[in-house]
């Protein structure tokens, strides 16, 4: 009996040496410093690393399938940033939606977790294009198939809760990535994301223009970007000069004349997708007697000469081809303006990206997706701006959406975010966050009120600046 009891000891003590072996073996085996865990990942590779205080800094590439559906088709290298925090915090995985900053910074979902932030570029925008490129393999469902792809990779190395997020096209990403892979984050903060379901009906950004700011505003700015088409003839001559000075060129969207009265649709739009009523005050209060160069400049601050010349336009031709293939663009009116100034209305993503890139507009992608978060939305929270065009149309919940939210930042723009929520709405929207990120104090889930950024504000790494780009068009 003793024997068999030595025996026993004896088996007992060799399998927990083997096992505290194999432990240790896989302890050496595995890197401890954050980038070598980092290029471990296959097809994972070091563009720059960048320092920063209190945080690790890497510019990457990734290997990614151009056809999710077929991957033995080719890859291109897509370039990702990591904000790393710590590996026991939560992940913020970010998309503006366009080419992503390589420059260290903190979205406000990051600093609200106190975590660590992924940031990816949307397929397509250079450098992050694949060559060549067959534009047929841009849509939401690969570009989500990417972010799938990261995230799978980077999992075992962040395995905390994980939260996505965006600005306007980014909140719009961040949306299809839940539509498709639900079940891979805790939690989505789309900020500012348009929902245009039926790309025909845009009545609602009609109704906006009527109604948004003072009327003394709207005013102000409907006479200037009148005026702006009644003095076409001389403010042409003006555009042409300056477009010789600067080598700009017309060819996509077929002439200057085009050109110009592009740029001039675009001023009321932008600046409410821009500013804020207060900056009302910079737009000449008398447009018929204001100079040519008082109207130039007005527009060209607000709306920018140089956007619809081949130069502006190339590095949006992914999202013009999106917007003119699933997205879908706004139609606006311009009541204000007699017929006999408007030569071309507001005109389609076709005339913004170049004619040998063939488009065919898809209109079940947005109603697909618009139905989805309408039955089935889990932990997503939209964030939209009271005077932002964008906001017209936008996404909403349905019956069967859970712990999700709609709020709307009073007076904001394209900028709005969760600080500028109203305070109880504040406080509920950065409790959730906490909450779906795993973080949340007992405080805070027992009293929401008592939620705040688990951050400290960094004035370099937490810039607030409103997500710039186009102002989107049919």
């Amino acid at each position: 009996m003793r024997k068999a009891l030595r025996w026993l000891l004896a088996l007992m003590v060799l399998i927990g040496t083997v096992g505290t072996a194999g432990e240790a073996t896989a302890s050496q085996q595995e890197p401890s410093d954050i980038k070598d865990r980092l290029l471990a990942i296959p097809g994972m590779s070091l563009v720059q690393e960048k320092p920063y205080a209190g945080h690790r800094f890497f510019v990457l590439n990734y290997t990614q399938p151009v056809d999710h559906r077929h991957p033995s088709k080719g890859t291109f290298q897509q370039r990702i940033t990591v904000l790393h925090k710590d590996v026991s915090r939560p992940t913020v995985f970010y998309t503006g939606g366009y080419s992503v900053s390589t420059t260290p910074g903190r979205r406000e979902p990051t600093q609200i977790v106190d975590g660590n932030q992924v940031s990816m570029e949307y397929r397509f925008f250079t450098p992050s294009r694949p060559d060549p490129a067959d534009w047929s393999k841009l849509d939401i469902w690969q570009a989500a198939s990417d972010q799938h792809r990261i995230y799978e990779a980077l999992k075992p190395v962040y395995s905390h809760n994980w939260i996505a997020t965006g600005g306007s096209k980014g909140g719009m990403t961040a949306t299809y990535y839940e539509r498709f892979y639900p079940r891979d984050m805790d939690g989505v903060v789309a900020y500012v994301a348009p929902n245009d379901v039926v790309n025909n009906e845009d009545s609602a950004y009609d109704r906006f223009f009527t109604a948004v700011g003072s009327k003394e505003c709207r005013d102000r700015l409907n006479a200037v970007q009148r005026e702006a088409l009644v003095r076409r003839e001389p403010l042409e001559e003006k555009y042409a000069a300056y477009a010789a000075d600067n080598g700009y060129t017309f060819d996509t969207i077929g002439g200057l004349d085009r050109a110009y009265e592009a740029v001039v649709l675009d001023y009321v739009w932008g600046f409410w997708q821009y500013s804020l009523l207060s900056d009302c005050d910079t737009i000449p209060a008398d447009a018929k007697n204001a100079t040519d160069d008082e109207i130039w400049n007005s527009v060209d601050t607000i709306s920018g000469f140089s956007f619809y010349t081949d130069q502006g336009l190339e590095p949006y031709t992914p999202y013009y081809y999106q917007a003119g293939t699933q997205l879908g663009a706004p139609t606006i009116h311009f009541p204000y303006i007699e017929k006999q100034y408007i030569r071309y209305g507001y005109q389609p993503p076709r005339n913004f990206v170049p004619r040998s890139v063939p488009m065919r507009f898809q209109p079940w992608a947005m109603r697909d997706v618009d139905s989805w978060v309408r039955h089935h939305a889990h932990h997503m929270l939209f964030v939209y701006g009271q005077n932002d065009p964008w906001g017209a149309e936008r996404f909403r919940l349905g019956a069967g959406a859970r712990d999700s939210y709609v709020f709307t930042a009073p007076g904001l723009n394209h900028g709005a975010n969760v600080a500028g929520l109203a305070s109880d709405e504040k406080t509920l929207a950065t409790a959730r966050i906490l909450d779906w990120a795993g973080v949340a104090s007992p405080a805070v889930l027992s009293n929401p009120s008592a939620a705040r950024p688990l951050a400290a504000y960094d004035a370099r790494l937490d810039r607030r600046d409103v997500e710039r780009e186009p102002t989107l068009r049919p």
